[in-house]
């Protein structure tokens, strides 16, 4: 059968390839996508989604044994974990199913299958009826990532799980060990000890959410051990000694080595790229480290390819694969796109409280040898979150001292998630304290602690 030609094939159908071909398709050019699993990566079916939709039900949970704060009553409270895995998958299968209607819409060519390019602009696929052989003068690679796994604590899928065995775990954990404590360590652990799991949190880095401005970890271990999480920083988890029901874990802090007993064990340690079996090498594409070194506009240096997503390095969020999408779409129909600003993409976590952040936290500010200032607003100011009953949390903004530039902004607390866009868009207009202290926020709500934290790194908070 001859080849089937198209102007462009991307290859992985998560959130940065779908909104490729979407995009693509959009500006006339003709698209094929290949997807080996299911229609929205990881992301919509084992991710960002799913979790999501889990965490709500942990979330609604405890807002339920907090029924009398709000003069209701709410007796006999439980829940049913394999109802509430049902719901998550539904969600997840309710999305995948609407990215293939997107597909159908835009009149992308859907192929399933795996995936290796042979040579330039040429894409093979391995489906379940043989072959199949694809031609395009652009290649997209979006093959994403999977969760890295550390020797000696490989997930098993019984006593130690992956992110995906987590999403329809086999059992409730009666006393969880949670290795590493970024987004999704954190996330898995909140969720797991709302439920009412013993859990124990190890961290290698000197605090928790390692990535976060200092002063969001230190209150994000004050609220986590209030909730009775168990904090270990700067230890590792040497080995993991398996047994019928249990697992002994060797943790090592401070120069000791003591061990642990739990019946069950989640590994978020990282993430590896989908690099293996593509031909990447062969074509001269560089891998460092499981991930395809690209410039600004992620080409891969070899002609016509590109890879977008996790698959290129950090940041690893589907908001930042989409919109590497969308631009890589535009180039390759002949467009000048803005290359991404890494800086300028915000990272959200959905544990309790929820934390989110963008741009640089004050220590990187400083680092950097600028002089700032930096304000902060904790919510017990704010009138929307006291009559929500969520008066825990705060808002930070790091300014330079000497043009305004908003150079980073974090919060912890609730919806933080559904309020850092706006500092994302500030950042993106290149807005000053000036714009942002003109700005009229609606009161009665939570983003009025946005203009106060701006307000108060220039001594004129109102609030508080």
């Amino acid at each position: 059968m001859p080849a089937r030609t198209f102007d462009l094939i991307v290859i992985g159908a998560g959130p940065g390839g779908y909104v490729c071909a979407i995009r693509a398709a959009q500006l006339g050019l003709n698209v094929a996508i290949v997807e080996r699993e299911s229609l929205g990566g990881i992301c919509l079916n084992w991710g960002c989604i799913p979790t999501k939709a889990m965490l709500r039900s942990a979330e609604v949970f405890h807002l339920m044994h907090r029924a009398k704060e709000f003069g209701l009553r709410a007796e006999n409270l439980g829940y049913d974990l394999d109802a509430v895995v049902k719901r998550s998958r539904g969600v997840a299968k309710q999305l995948s199913s609407g990215v293939a209607h997107l597909m159908k819409k835009n009149k992308v060519t859907v192929v399933m299958g795996e995936a290796t390019i042979p040579a330039a602009g040429r894409v093979s696929v391995k489906t379940d009826k043989g072959a199949e052989d694809l031609e395009a003068a652009s290649i997209v690679i979006a093959t994403g990532a999977r969760a890295r796994e550390l020797p000696g604590l490989e997930a098993d899928g019984d006593l130690v799980w992956t992110y995906r065995h987590a999403l329809e775990p086999k059992r409730m954990p009666k006393k969880l060990l949670v290795i590493g404590s970024g987004a999704i360590g954190i996330e898995f652990a909140s969720f797991f000890n709302t439920l009412g799991a013993d859990t124990t949190v190890v961290e290698v880095m000197e605090r928790i959410l390692p990535v976060e401005d200092a002063e969001v970890s230190a209150f994000a271990k004050k609220a986590f051990l209030k909730q009775g999480m168990k904090i270990l920083e700067q230890a590792t988890v040497r080995k993991l000694d398996r047994a019928p029901g249990k697992v002994t874990a060797h943790v090592e802090s401070a120069g000791k080595t003591e061990t642990m007993e739990f019946d069950t064990v989640i590994s978020a340690v990282g993430i590896v790229g989908n690099t293996e079996g593509l031909g990447l090498e062969a074509l001269g594409v560089t891998v460092d480290r499981t991930h395809v070194v690209t410039d600004e506009f992620c080409r891969t240096g070899v002609e016509g390819l590109f890879a977008i997503g996790d698959i290129a390095g950090a940041p690893w969020l589907a908001h930042k694969a989409s919109h590497e999408g969308v631009m890589v779409a535009e180039l390759i129909a002949g467009g000048h796109p803005h290359p991404i600003k890494p800086g300028s993409i915000a990272g959200c976590t959905y544990c309790q409280p929820q934390v989110a952040s963008v741009g640089l936290t004050e220590a990187k500010a400083k680092e950097k040898g600028y002089e700032v200032r930096v304000g902060r607003f904790p919510f017990i100011g704010n009138g929307k979150a006291i009559a929500l009953g969520e008066a825990e949390g705060f808002v930070k903004t790091v300014f330079d001292a000497k043009t305004g530039e908003l150079l980073g902004a974090h919060m912890i607390g609730a919806e933080v998630t559904e309020l850092i866009q706006g500092y994302v868009v500030g950042r993106a207009l290149e807005t000053t304290e000036a714009e942002l202290m003109e700005a009229v926020f609606p009161h009665p709500t939570l983003s009025e602690m946005m203009h106060e934290s701006v307000l108060d790194a220039y001594g004129r908070a109102l609030h508080f």
